[in-house]
């Protein structure tokens, strides 16, 4: 039996999710399942319908239902988004759990920690409910060391100008 594979893609520069896409274009190339859950990003309206064009292979999930990104909102907009994006991490949750897919993108999940709607208790209760056969990569800006163990690859991404 195959055992999946965590990756953490993090730091300040860009590339982030470009990197986490790309893995995701390979492991649908090879027949496997992918499964992305954008988080703190807003609706991003033409990445996702850009991004419908790759279903069935690969299947994005958004769950806030702003146009704009969590950061830029109004006090009273973030405490609407928290509902939206908590259902987002119960998705996540029942995916792990399950193993319905064989790749699956948390994109942002670490910048939920930094923006204080996750604490380091339930994103290792997250990693800890993996179905152990699922690759799975995490993004953001910061990487908590409390989650380091959990990791098989670890990329930070960094610009130097």
């Amino acid at each position: 039996m195959d055992t999946g594979v965590v990756r953490i893609i993090y730091g300040e520069g860009h590339g982030k999710s470009t990197a986490a896409l790309g893995r995701a274009l390979k492991a649908a190339s090879e027949g496997k399942r992918v499964f992305i859950i954008h988080y703190l990003k807003g609706k991003m309206e033409a990445e996702a319908q850009f991004m419908k064009k790759l279903e069935p292979e690969i299947k994005v999930f958004q769950f806030e239902r702003s146009d704009a990104p969590y950061e830029s909102l109004s006090p009273e907009e973030q405490k609407e988004e928290r509902l939206n994006i908590k259902n987002g991490v119960g998705f996540a949750r029942k995916v792990l759990v399950t193993g319905e897919c064989d790749l699956l993108i948390l994109d942002e999940m670490l910048g939920l920690r930094d923006a204080g709607l996750l604490d380091a208790g339930e994103l290792e209760g997250l990693l800890d409910s993996r179905s152990r056969e699922m690759d799975l990569i995490l993004t953001g800006r910061t990487m908590d060391d409390s989650i380091r163990e959990y990791a098989d690859e670890i990329y930070r991404i960094k610009s130097e100008k």
